[in-house]
């Protein structure tokens, strides 16, 4: 079985709604035998809360419920996940830093990387080079809280894609 593991800073915004549309997708495909999904947070900010209230009225627009807790990353996530898969590059050198001081590695780019690696389309910026973020939305307005949910929808599909053609499920 396939585990996968989406991570943001206080997983009350991002990681949530990327871990239930990406579950979503997984089950209208019918791999829920075959990949399991979780989601955390690289800080300890909202431990044991629910998702932010505008994450969790945006997933209800789209027939989503999010009763996810937050829970922080540590150690053991790195031998239970398959996947580590950060919203942001600050998020990415946090779950770096966390997996050098619990099992001393840095985690692969084959395992731990960007979400957007698989958005569509091109998650390259107009310059080139650099694979965009999932934006944090925390601060902004609801339109903020439907582009997160789009960008993750659309990468949940992607990465799906990608497992699908790489494991032959």
């Amino acid at each position: 079985m396939l585990k996968i593991l989406f991570v943001c800073t206080g997983n009350i915004c991002r990681s949530p709604i990327a871990e239930e549309t990406f579950r979503r997708a997984v089950k209208l495909r019918n791999l829920q035998r075959e990949i399991q999904c979780d989601s955390a947070a690289t800080h300890a900010y909202h431990i044991g809360d629910l998702p932010d209230r505008r994450t969790r009225q945006n997933a209800d627009s789209h027939g989503l419920t999010l009763t996810h807790k937050c829970r922080k990353l540590n150690g053991e996530d790195f031998s239970v996940f398959d996947y580590v898969v950060a919203m942001d590059n600050y998020n990415m050198e946090n779950i770096q830093s966390i997996s050098n001081r619990s099992v001393g590695i840095t985690q692969p780019e084959e395992t731990c990387f960007l979400y957007r690696r698989f958005d569509n389309p091109s998650p390259l910026t107009p310059r080139g080079g650099t694979i965009l973020e999932v934006p944090d939305p925390y601060y902004g307005e609801t339109a903020d809280f439907e582009e997160v949910y789009q960008i993750v929808s659309r990468c949940a599909e992607g990465f799906l894609d990608w497992l699908v053609e790489k494991y032959r499920l």
